[in-house]
């Protein structure tokens, strides 16, 4: 091992702290630009926030991303809910989260009105051309997280190790055995790093309120059902399907699916065929995918539909994973500021590439990359971002468009 092949480390946050109205300035823009799932949102996330603004460090947001993939819920949203609490409090989070998810929420109500103008094969093509997108974008994320987080052959190591145990295990166990194991192996490999400089990064939540939000979770996920049944409210079922959904699925994004077709679809409330309609739009519009359920709670066949249910759906599905983020904040941090946590820390980090490198694989490339034409976007979308320095939004225009025309032609 080579202590110094860290080098200098700067502070977990930097800059002075800020306002809710950036933060949600920021923020919009990211709702409003950020296609391609919960890892392509990681990228756009280290790219606006750590690399251009420099809200927190790379080490930092590295260790927030280690934290919020241990979590139930959706990583992404939390990230950026983590993100805006360290920004501007209480209100820089609402705000983080409310600017992020409320673009896609609409475009999904709307598109719960108007599913019929997302077909044929020019909306085929446009829904192609932003995977294509994704596949760029985990690409850039993947090779600068990279850079910064396996400087050395230990922790090189513990990423291609967590590569192999994705692929091998699979879905959400694997990736978060692969995190635990980075931990356990950084633990060992690591402990003779120099130490992170560590006090910077201040949620400012204290550990009363950390208790707090997680019984809070617990009393939802446990007494929701029981009030339901002894209310026989459609709005108050509608909640606590959703709210279940959102609070037992680890890896968030695609995971979900399942848990909310087994409430919707199985329970008779929305069609197979609208719920998979619905789905592929999901595919087409930024921000976090959790938002699919502003389109369910809108299309509901009984009880609150429209606005209303599209509401309801979307604050349900979503305040799990925040309550489990407040509640994880307070220890975390002074968990991090011990040199075994730190040692930990550096090889869960480094099994995070791993688990973006495998994710980059599939499902990211394996549904987007199918001939030479889209491997050849996809090598344009990674260069306009890493050698042109191109703003995300005017590679998804690109590629969009690109994608639509070949579709056409």
């Amino acid at each position: 091992m080579r202590p110094e092949a860290d080098g200098p480390r700067r502070p977990t946050s930097t800059g002075t702290p800020g306002t809710a109205g950036e933060v949600f300035q920021v923020f919009l823009k990211l709702g409003l630009t950020s296609f391609g799932g919960p890892i392509a949102h990681l990228g756009y996330f280290r790219d606006e926030l750590v690399t251009r603004r420099q809200w927190i460090s790379e080490a930092g947001y590295a260790d927030l991303v280690a934290l919020c993939q241990f979590l139930p819920g959706p990583a992404s949203s939390q990230v950026g809910f983590a993100l805006g609490l360290l920004r501007g409090g209480p209100l820089g989070a609402l705000a983080a989260w409310t600017a992020f998810t409320l673009p896609s929420a609409l475009f999904l109500l709307l598109f719960a009105y108007a599913a019929a103008w997302f077909e044929g094969d020019a909306g085929a093509g446009l829904l192609h051309g932003l995977k294509l997108v994704a596949v760029a974008v985990v690409a850039q994320a993947v090779w600068g997280m990279a850079k910064a987080l396996t400087p050395d052959r230990e922790r090189a190591g513990i990423a291609l190790l967590a590569v192999f145990l994705v692929v091998l295990v699979g879905g959400s166990i694997g990736q978060v055995a692969a995190i635990v194991g980075g931990g356990l192996a950084g633990g060992w490999l690591c402990r003779g790093l120099p130490l992170n400089q560590v006090g910077h990064l201040t949620f400012g939540v204290p550990k009363a309120v950390g208790w707090a939000a997680l019984c809070l979770f617990f009393v939802l996920l446990v007494g929701l059902p029981v009030v339901e049944a002894a209310a026989s409210s459609q709005a108050l079922a509608l909640f606590d399907a959703f709210y279940r959904a959102g609070a037992l699925v680890f890896g968030g994004g695609h995971v979900v699916l399942p848990l909310l077709e087994a409430e919707v679809v199985q329970s008779g409330w929305i069609s197979s065929d609208a719920f998979l309609a619905g789905y592929g739009a999901t595919q087409a519009v930024p921000g976090p995918l959790f938002t699919f359920a502003a389109y369910l709670g809108a299309v509901m066949q009984e009880g609150p539909a429209g606005p209303l249910g599209a509401a309801i759906a979307l604050v349900a599905v979503f305040l799990p994973g925040l309550l489990l983020v407040v509640g994880a904040l307070p220890f975390w941090d002074a968990f991090r500021s011990r040199p075994h946590a730190q040692a930990a820390m550096r090889g869960a980090n480094a099994a995070v590439v791993g688990v973006l490198g495998a994710a980059l694989y599939t499902p990211v490339w394996t549904s987007a990359v199918l001939t030479p034409a889209d491997f050849a976007l996809a090598l344009a979308g990674f260069l306009l971002l890493t050698v042109w320095k191109t703003a995300p939004w005017i590679v998804v225009i690109t590629l969009a468009t690109a994608g639509a025309l070949l579709t056409l032609v």
